[in-house]
């Protein structure tokens, strides 16, 4: 699932509240999450029942951001070539429940996206990228799939 968390510029009153009744924020304290509104700082909040956070736009800043279009661009190449279709058959799914298929595309794709050791994909890369979202699999899933080989 997607959702906006972030508009850089100006919302209008309807927006506002659909925004309001969408942003929550995890509590570490208690472990609960609660719905916060969130407002430039130049800007007066409205009253709410809930928190208002006061946000510095021009010291915010991107850390760390995950590997997104080329993830997309490879599942779109596998797709456009129809290598579900053609390996479905071919690889079927372990004993264990090991999809051999997502294997495959993900040492495919991270070959021709960031090559490097498989013991980085496992540890560096997979948690790095957007992959997971792609492949719809559980977090993780790479770290409890033996390894197929070295390339």
């Amino acid at each position: 699932m997607q959702r906006h968390v972030l508009y850089l510029g100006e919302i209008n009153d309807s927006q506002q509240a659909a925004w309001i009744s969408a942003i929550e924020v995890f509590d570490d304290g208690d472990r609960t999450t609660k719905q916060v509104a969130l407002f430039p700082e130049h800007r007066q909040a409205p009253e709410l029942d809930c928190d208002a956070i006061r946000i510095r736009m021009s010291e915010m800043r991107l850390c760390r951001p995950r590997q997104w279009g080329a993830c997309w661009l490879s599942c779109s190449l596998w797709d456009r070539l129809h290598l579900d279709e053609f390996w479905n058959s071919r690889l079927e799914p372990s004993r264990k429940g090991t999809s051999w298929l997502h294997v495959l595309k993900t040492l495919v794709s991270y070959q021709l996206i960031d090559p490097g050791s498989e013991w980085r994909l496992h540890r560096q890369w997979y948690d790095r990228s957007a992959w997971g979202i792609f492949l719809d699999a559980m977090p993780g899933f790479l770290k409890t799939t033996p390894c197929i080989g070295a390339w």
